[in-house]
């Protein structure tokens, strides 16, 4: 039986994708969205990442996006997700939040209940529109800490506007009992992922790929553990790589960091997690166990409580080892164990 087949059946986490970003077509024309595009720089992909945004506006349009999201991630196995989300665009396009929490908290409940896979929040700050959307975010996550929200994330133009002004933000946030991850080492070099883990305390990095532009950084961060979500795909639609090849995704491997595999924005990228895998076994020759590892990796980084990670653990240990037995003739689960 083909890899292909192995990764697809696969058990994986996605620490790393949009909610907005998963908008497939389907859904976007049911909310009256009738064109797409192709992407010239980063600034044209948010002009449109914001338009697609505009096409959810009730209640209903919320829950309708988690819940083909949810259908999604359980046909390729993906049992839990973490997604970011930008709740103040849509506050700021006159959604009501305590709505749009009810909503997602309903899709959340119905995904676990008909496709047994888990999805929790992470709405963002956004750097491009200051403090006071900042202050709504905080609100909305704060209010979602125990329906599903758990981290305060942070996005937007790394490379043209400063962290400083959420310093504040993200110290309420870990008083709260919240997790902090952000975007960085994307557009913007390793200056931008020194400044998240001071001013943030960034528990993740979201990419944090340009970290290989300064060898000491990417010891620092694999000396102290700190994941780095990496969606390569993403890194070849806006240009941060030209090609797979050239993509750092295996120079942070073999120096030790931890990092996990991600989409990003799939319905944007046309791309799946699965898809991913596949590419990095097309372009490394990463073996069935290395992309095994990776996915118990990202399992591993996720801010599931201790219990819950566990014993999604060993059923992860479980199916790939029968995966491996019945598709790959077996010794997968005891190379990703040693």
């Amino acid at each position: 039986m083909s890899l292909e087949l192995f990764l697809l059946r696969m058990p994986k986490v996605e620490l790393h994708v949009h909610l907005e970003g998963a908008m497939r077509p389907a859904v976007l024309l049911e909310a009256g969205l009738k064109k797409w595009f192709r992407f010239r720089d980063f600034e044209h992909f948010v002009q449109v990442y914001l338009t697609c945004s505009r096409a959810l506006r009730d209640p209903e349009d919320f829950r309708l996006l988690a819940s083909d999201f949810l259908t999604e991630q359980a046909y390729q196995n993906v049992l839990y997700s973490e997604v970011h989300f930008t709740i103040a665009t849509h506050l700021g396009n006159g959604a009501n939040g305590g709505e749009v929490l009810a909503a997602l908290e309903e899709a959340i409940r119905d995904g676990e209940k008909s496709h047994g896979v888990t999805m929790r929040l992470i709405p963002d700050v956004v750097r491009n529109v200051g403090p006071q959307w900042a202050d709504r975010t905080l609100e909305w996550a704060l209010a979602g800490r125990d329906r599903g929200v758990v981290a305060l994330g942070l996005s937007g133009s790394e490379s043209r506007f400063p962290n400083e002004p959420f310093r504040e933000h993200f110290a309420a946030a870990r008083q709260a009992g919240l997790h902090r991850v952000a975007h960085a080492g994307e557009h913007a070099g390793p200056p931008s992922i020194r400044s998240v883990l001071d001013v943030c305390g960034a528990e993740r990095i979201g990419h944090g790929v340009r970290a290989v532009d300064d060898p000491a950084l990417v010891a620092e961060l694999a000396d102290r553990g700190i994941p780095l979500e990496v969606c390569p795909t993403s890194n070849l639609c806006l240009g941060v790589a030209p090609d797979l090849a050239s993509h750092p995704f295996d120079r942070l491997y073999r120096a030790g960091c931890r990092i996990s595999v991600n989409s990003d924005d799939p319905a944007f990228f046309a791309v799946t997690l699965t898809r991913e895998y596949l590419r990095l076994h097309q372009t490394f020759g990463y073996g069935a166990a290395e992309l095994a590892g990776l996915s118990l990796a990202a399992l591993q980084q996720s801010f599931l409580p201790e219990a819950e990670r566990a014993a999604l653990e060993q059923r992860f240990q479980e199916e790939i080892e029968t995966l491996g037995r019945d598709l790959l003739g077996g010794g997968v689960l005891a190379t990703v164990a040693g």
